[in-house]
C-alpha cells in the first residue's frame, strides 16, 4: 500500500506540475483591462451619504456592473455607480446604490460583520498588492451595518479582522447612498506601487442580483481576487506616516461556583495591545497580559464523533495575517491551531510580526508566553511559530513554517504524583499552493514532519489535493499520509496513523427558464487505510441539489459507511460503555437538506438524516434553524437538533436535544445587545450567556458579559460569572 501511495502522490505531483505550466502561460491577471482611475480629491470630504463635494463631481465612476447571479451573461439590473478619492490620510469611496423594484431594502440588524446572504448590501475588495491573493473588504449593509475583514486564499475573508474606518449610508427614494473613509493608517500597502487590485460587489435581494463591476464568473465568489479589476493611481498613494497604537483594557469581574459552594473569586485586570507599522506592509503587534473574555461564546453540538471536534480561533490578537500560520495545511491536518495557546492558562506577553516586504514575499512569526498552573505541575511554555510564502506564477506560493513548543525550567522528575509534560514539541513543513490565473485550477503538494523526545520514526506527513471548478462540472482529488508518531502538540490533527483518498466530482445543469436555476448530482469517496493499507473506513456519498432563482436550496443525499473501530468507542459519546477495538460497522443513510430564500423576513433551514449507526442500531437526525427579524433593530432566532438513536443494550435508545435561541438588538449601528442560551442535554449543561457591547468611538467598546451554567435536572446553578471590560483604540 505505501508503493501504491508513493506512486499515487508522484502522479498528483506530476499534475501539479502540469497544472503550474499552465498557469504560468495563463498568467496574465483576467480583468486587467477594467480600470478606475483614482486622483487626489479637489475638496475636503465630509462622510455623511450626501454627494455634494467638488471632489466627487471630480471622480472617475465605475459603473456598467456584470450579473454574477442568478445567470453571469448580462449586465446588471439594478444599477450601481461608484467614486473614489484620497488626501494625505485617508482612502474615500461613495457608491451610489438605485433602486431596480420599488420598496424597503432588506437588512438583518444594525450589527457589525452581517450575514452576507440576508442583507442588500455593497463590499469593496482590494488588493494593494494586486497578488491577487491578500488583501481588506469594506462595505456595509443598506441599513448603515459596517462589514470589514482581512482576504486570505484568494477569496476567504475572516471577519473577525477589526480596524479603525468611519462609513455612512443615507436612504433616498430611488437608491441608497454609501459613503466611507479608511484611514492609510488601517491598511497594509507596499509604497511606491500605483496599481491595486479592486473589484466592487452588490447584493440586491429585491431583484435576487449579485453583481460585480469586474465581470466574475457565476461558480465563484465576488470576493475572488482573480478576477479583480484595477485601481490606477494618479501618483503612489502617500505613506501612512508614523502608524502606532495602544489599545488598553480594564477589565473588573467576579465568578461563583455554586457546584462546590466555594467563595466568589474577583478579577481586576488590566493590559494592553500595541499595533507598531514598521512599514505601511508589516506590522508588529505586542500584547502583555491580554483578555478575551469578551469573545462570544463558541456554539455547542451533539458531538458523536470518534475524533476531537474544530473550533474556530476568535481572539483579535491572532487575527491578522493569521492565515500565515493557521491555513498551513487542511482543515483536518493543521500544524499550527492558536486555541492551543493559553488554552485553561494565562498568556503573559507576546509579540507577532507580519505582512509583506514586497509583492513577492510574505513573512509572519509570533511568540508567546503562558503562565503555569500549581494544581496540575503544567509548567510555563513557550511557543514560537514563524512562517514565510514566496509567491511563484501568478497567483501559486512556496511556504515554509515553523512551530517550537518548548516548557520553560521544567523538571518532572520534582514532583512524580503530577502529570508529566513534554519538554518540546517541533514542526517543520513545506508547501505548494496552486492557483491558476482564472482560478479554476487550484491545488496544494504539502509535508511535515515533527520532533518529540523519545519520539522517531513515522512521524512525518504527505499530501496533496487538486480541484478543477468550472462553470458545470467540479472534480477534485486529495490523499493524506499522517504517519502514527507524527505529533503536532500545538496543532490540529486529530487522527493519526492513516493514509486516505478523496475523490469528488459534481455536474450542475442550467435551465434556460422557470423557477430552477441550477441542479445537479455531486459524488464523493472517501477511503481510509491504516499505515500497512488495511482499509479502515469507507463512505460513499452521492447528493443532488437544487437552487431556485430566489436563492432556496434543496438537496436529497443517500450515503455508505463501512467502520473499522481503531479504539474503543461509546457510540452515544454519553454512558461511558464502549464498542470493541476492532470491531466492523455498516451501514446505510438518506436524508434531505432545504434552505428557505433569504429576502423573507422569516428565514428556515431544515435538514433530516435517517439511516444505520453502530452495531447494527438505527440513528434519525433534525435539525431546524429558524430565524426572524423585525428589521433593522431586533433578530430573533432558534436552532435546534434532535437525535435519536436506537442501539442493542447497555446502550438502548438514546435521545439527545441540541436548543439554542438567540435574541440580538441591535438599538443603533454602535448598541448591541446578545443573549444567547444553550441547551444540551448530552453534556447535562443550560448556558446563557448575554453580552452588551457600545462602541463609544471607532474600535473603542464597552463590554458587559453575563453568563450562567446550570444543571437541568434538578434545575440548579453550577456556576456564574460577570465581567466588564473596557477597551480603547488610542493612535500615537
Amino acid at each position: 500500500m505505501k508503493n501504491c501511495y508513493a506512486s499515487i502522490y508522484k502522479r498528483i505531483a506530476f499534475v501539479i506540475f502540469l497544472s503550474a505550466i499552465y498557469e504560468t502561460s495563463h498568467a496574465q491577471k483576467k480583468n486587467e483591462a477594467y480600470q478606475l482611475n483614482i486622483r487626489k480629491a479637489t475638496s475636503a470630504i465630509k462622510i455623511d451619504g450626501i454627494i455634494d463635494e467638488a471632489a466627487w463631481q471630480d471622480a472617475a465612476i465605475a459603473k456598467d456592473f456584470f450579473m454574477v447571479l442568478p445567470m453571469d451573461t448580462s449586465f446588471a439590473k439594478a444599477v450601481t455607480q461608484v467614486r473614489m478619492a484620497y488626501d494625505q490620510n485617508n482612502l474615500y469611496l461613495v457608491a451610489e446604490c438605485f433602486q431596480a423594484v420599488a420598496g424597503p431594502n432588506y437588512v438583518e440588524s444594525l450589527r457589525n460583520d452581517w450575514n452576507f446572504v440576508k442583507n442588500d448590501n455593497f463590499i469593496m475588495f482590494m488588493d494593494p498588492f494586486d497578488d491577487q491573493t491578500n488583501g481588506f473588504t469594506f462595505g456595509t449593509n443598506a441599513a448603515g451595518a459596517q462589514w470589514d475583514g482581512m482576504m486570505y486564499g484568494g477569496s476567504a475573508v475572516d471577519l473577525n479582522w477589526d480596524n479603525k474606518w468611519k462609513s455612512a449610508v443615507k436612504n433616498n427614494k430611488d437608491r441608497w447612498v454609501l459613503e466611507l473613509a479608511i484611514p492609510f493608517k488601517s491598511i497594509r500597502y507596499k509604497k511606491d506601487i500605483s496599481k491595486w487590485g479592486i473589484n466592487f460587489g452588490r447584493l440586491d435581494l429585491k431583484t435576487s442580483e449579485k453583481s460585480s463591476w469586474a465581470p466574475v464568473p457565476r461558480q465563484f465568489p465576488t470576493a475572488s481576487l482573480a478576477y479583480s479589476g484595477i485601481l490606477a493611481w494618479d501618483q503612489p498613494p502617500p505613506s501612512a506616516g508614523s502608524n502606532i497604537s495602544l489599545i488598553p483594557y480594564g477589565l473588573a469581574g467576579v465568578t461563583k461556583s455554586h457546584e462546590g459552594n466555594s467563595p466568589s473569586t474577583y478579577r481586576k485586570d488590566i493590559g494592553v495591545d500595541a499595533k507598531i507599522a514598521l512599514t505601511s506592509s508589516l506590522n508588529l503587534d505586542l500584547t502583555v497580559n491580554p483578555d478575551f473574555s469578551q469573545v462570544e461564546v463558541d456554539r455547542q453540538v451533539t458531538n458523536l464523533d470518534r475524533f476531537e471536534l474544530f473550533f474556530p480561533e476568535r481572539r483579535q490578537f491572532f487575527l491578522e495575517n493569521g492565515d500565515l500560520f493557521a491555513n498551513f495545511g487542511y482543515a483536518s491536518i493543521r500544524p499550527f491551531f492558536s486555541r492551543r495557546i493559553g488554552l485553561g492558562v494565562p498568556i503573559r506577553f507576546g509579540a507577532r510580526l507580519s505582512g509583506k516586504p514586497d509583492k513577492n514575499w510574505r513573512v509572519g512569526a509570533m511568540n508567546m508566553q503562558t503562565g503555569g498552573v500549581d494544581n496540575t505541575g503544567l509548567p510555563a511554555q513557550n511557543f514560537t511559530v514563524a512562517s514565510v510564502q514566496r509567491r511563484v506564477f501568478s497567483r501559486s506560493n512556496i511556504g515554509v513554517i515553523f512551530i517550537n513548543k518548548e516548557s520553560v525550567d521544567y523538571h518532572p522528575e520534582a514532583d512524580p504524583t503530577k502529570p508529566t509534560y513534554s519538554k518540546y514539541n517541533r514542526n517543520i513543513g513545506l508547501e505548494y499552493n496552486l492557483a491558476s490565473s482564472d482560478n479554476k485550477i487550484t491545488g496544494k503538494a504539502m509535508m511535515l514532519k515533527s520532533f518529540t523526545p523519545g519520539s522517531s520514526g513515522d512521524d512525518f506527513v504527505q499530501a496533496g489535493n487538486l480541484q478543477y471548478s468550472g462553470r458545470k462540472m467540479l472534480l477534485s482529488w486529495q490523499h493524506e499520509y499522517v504517519g502514527k508518531n507524527y505529533n503536532p502538540e500545538v496543532g490540529y490533527v486529530p487522527r493519526r496513523g492513516y493514509i486516505k483518498i478523496n475523490p469528488t466530482a459534481g455536474y450542475f445543469f442550467f435551465p434556460k427558464g422557470g423557477r430552477i436555476l441550477s441542479h445537479g448530482p455531486q459524488l464523493v469517496y472517501l477511503s481510509y487505510f491504516n499505515t500497512s493499507g488495511k482499509r479502515t473506513d469507507d463512505e460513499a456519498f452521492i447528493n443532488y441539489s437544487f437552487t431556485t432563482r430566489k436563492q432556496s436550496t434543496f438537496s436529497t443525499f443517500l450515503s455508505y459507511d463501512y467502520v473499522q473501530l481503531l479504539q474503543p468507542f461509546d457510540p452515544t459519546n454519553f454512558t461511558k460503555d464502549t464498542l470493541a477495538r476492532g470491531s466492523t460497522h455498516r451501514w446505510n443513510t438518506w436524508g434531505t437538506n432545504l434552505v428557505s430564500k433569504p429576502q423573507s423576513v422569516f428565514t428556515y433551514a431544515f435538514s433530516s438524516r435517517y439511516g444505520g449507526y453502530y452495531a447494527k442500531g438505527t440513528r434519525l437526525n433534525l435539525t431546524a434553524d429558524l430565524g426572524y427579524r423585525f428589521q433593522p433593530y431586533v433578530s430573533l432566532a432558534l436552532s435546534t437538533s434532535y437525535n435519536n438513536i436506537n442501539l442493542p443494550k447497555p446502550w438502548n435508545q438514546r435521545t439527545f436535544w441540541l436548543v439554542g435561541p438567540r435574541v440580538d438588538v441591535t438599538l443603533t449601528n454602535k448598541l448591541f445587545f446578545t443573549t444567547f442560551v444553550q441547551y444540551n442535554n448530552q453534556q447535562n449543561n443550560l448556558n446563557l450567556n448575554t453580552r452588551f457591547q457600545w462602541r463609544y468611538k471607532p474600535a473603542s467598546d464597552i463590554f458587559f458579559v453575563y453568563t450562567d451554567n446550570y444543571l437541568p435536572a434538578p434545575f440548579s446553578i453550577r456556576n456564574r460569572a460577570m465581567v466588564l471590560k473596557w477597551t480603547y483604540w488610542w493612535n500615537l
